[in-house]
């Protein structure tokens, strides 16, 4: 893949191997950086080994997931530790996209106009930017659930910080941690069929480039401010 000779740097084409450029192919945009894709890649991976080590302490009937992780000891060790680092993961992702995810002029009529965005009536809502309102909302409360999951699984590790507190807190902090949890995995599985339902979305987080047509399409004037740069 090399860059285009189009004013944009952001614009990329495809180079095929021991071939002359194939100007065929459609000049793409570059919409996420491999730090970006690795970042959220290995967010994504800490979450999928945290929901499952997390629902197999959560409740009985589902502690044969432990076996995933070594068994019931392994799994009480290794989920804190790694939910740090999943923190520490997504901290660098909300640092990467705060500025794109601030609401802007357009976003509230976004969100009034959700039929139109139901019914794929594009044409008919404001111009969106890198992310849509609806992002942004899902961004946020993302935002609050990993705060929420960090300050309660800190007061609930039992190893070295629940002793600090009275039992009716760290009952307390287990209730938050629940429902952190829960509302994080509802989100998450909302972002994965929105990333589906959406065509190209995917393709984007796994080779970093969409297409000036996506782009033009799902995001008009982040395509414009790219195609300026």
């Amino acid at each position: 893949m090399k860059a285009d000779k189009s004013p944009s740097r952001l614009i990329v084409r495809y180079k095929r191997s021991g071939t002359q450029d194939d100007t065929s192919l459609p000049p793409l945009i570059l919409r996420y950086s491999p730090n970006e894709r690795s970042n959220h890649w290995i967010t994504a991976i800490l979450f999928v080994l945290l929901a499952l080590s997390g629902l197999a302490l959560f409740h009985p009937s589902m502690f044969w997931l432990t076996a995933l992780f070594g068994g019931g000891q392994w799994t009480r060790i290794l989920h804190p530790f790694a939910g740090v680092a999943m923190f520490i993961s997504f901290a660098f992702l909300v640092l990467r996209f705060w500025t794109h995810n601030r609401f802007e002029e357009g976003d509230v009529q976004w969100l009034k106009q959700i039929d139109d965005v139901l019914a794929n009536r594009e044409d008919k809502l404001p111009e969106i930017g890198r992310y849509n309102a609806g992002q942004k909302l899902l961004f946020y409360a993302m935002v609050v659930c990993m705060l929420g999951l960090l300050v309660s699984g800190i007061v609930i590790w039992r190893q070295y910080f629940s002793f600090y507190f009275p039992v009716t807190v760290i009952r307390a902090a287990a209730l938050l941690h629940a429902v952190c949890a829960f509302v994080l995995i509802i989100g998450i599985i909302i972002h994965i069929y929105a990333g589906f339902w959406i065509k190209g979305s995917i393709g984007a987080m796994v080779r970093g480039t969409v297409t000036l047509g996506w782009a033009r399409k799902h995001h008009p004037r982040w395509f414009r401010e790219s195609i300026k740069k």
